[in-house]
């Protein structure tokens, strides 16, 4: 899964959506969001307005690639779960069917106990759907098995007809 590109669709983020939402509830915390490893992001929920997204996903996927080197040097497969503690902000990353990182940010309001306790659950549920969307990608024949399986000929004829 590595350096490839991930195929999403609309059902499967939907229910990503459900989860992220549910967690922010949850674990009370400020910001929750989704990245794929190449630093994409795939959902976020919370208090969005105020947090440069783009930027914070770019940066979560080239701390676990880091700290992924680091495991290697002490010959460990990954660190699956990471926790910043800040003056007023904390961070907790959590690697997910080491296909996709879960990134919780929370302050006071929230204990690290509780976010561990949520993500725990939320993690579980994102494995499931995770799953079920690369069986969805890699059944040939489906409409999931490609984004494009539905395009026909004649439709991009007609794309491009005046």
């Amino acid at each position: 899964m590595n350096n490839q590109q991930m195929v999403m669709y609309e059902e499967e983020f939907n229910q990503i959506q459900v989860v992220v939402d549910r967690l922010v509830r949850d674990a009370n915390a400020k910001v929750v969001f989704i990245v794929d490893k190449n630093g994409q992001l795939i959902a976020a929920s919370g208090d969005i307005d105020n947090v440069d997204t783009t930027s914070l996903a770019s940066l979560t996927a080239g701390n676990i690639a880091a700290t992924g080197g680091i495991a290697k040097l002490l010959k460990e497969n990954e660190f699956a779960t990471q926790f910043h503690e800040g003056e007023k902000a904390n961070i907790h990353i959590q690697l997910v069917g080491n296909r996709v990182i879960l990134v919780v940010i929370f302050d006071s309001r929230s204990s690290l106990g509780l976010v561990r306790l949520r993500v725990k659950k939320a993690t579980e549920e994102l494995v499931t759907i995770f799953e079920n969307l690369m069986k969805k990608v890699q059944e040939p024949g489906t409409a999931g098995g490609s984004p494009f399986s539905e395009i026909t000929d004649e439709d991009i004829d007609n794309l491009f007809n005046d």
